[in-house]
């Protein structure tokens, strides 16, 4: 199952560090099939307050997706941007291309009672 690795970036910066951050991360996420799906996009608000930018990587799946994450050349370079660039960084499993959020309701419904 696809998993993504997904930052909220506040108050993105630009400079030496992070600029290299940007030029090695793909090295780092090659190994382990990880591809960008967003990156430097502006962002469209349309509820709520969200101050910066946000990055998706999508992997092959969560294990590679946490391998990538705790690999020795992202550790290394990862000091680059949050030395930088205040956020919040998150991996999550995707749902299969069958999902249904009607089932999902329904087994939430039951578990609650409801």
């Amino acid at each position: 199952m696809t998993a993504y690795a997904i930052a909220h970036l506040r108050r993105p910066t630009v400079n030496e560090d992070v600029l290299r951050y940007i030029e090695e991360i793909q090295a780092t996420m090659d190994p382990f099939g990880g591809r960008f799906l967003v990156h430097g996009k502006e962002v469209e608000v349309v509820e709520g307050p969200f101050p910066g930018t946000v990055v998706v990587i999508g992997f092959p799946d969560i294990e590679r997706a946490r391998a990538w994450y705790a690999s020795p050349a992202y550790q290394a370079i990862l000091p680059l941007r949050t030395d930088h660039i205040p956020g919040e960084a998150f991996l999550v499993e995707g749902v299969p291309a069958d999902y249904d959020a009607s089932a999902k309701a329904a087994a939430l419904r039951e578990t609650a009672g409801l």
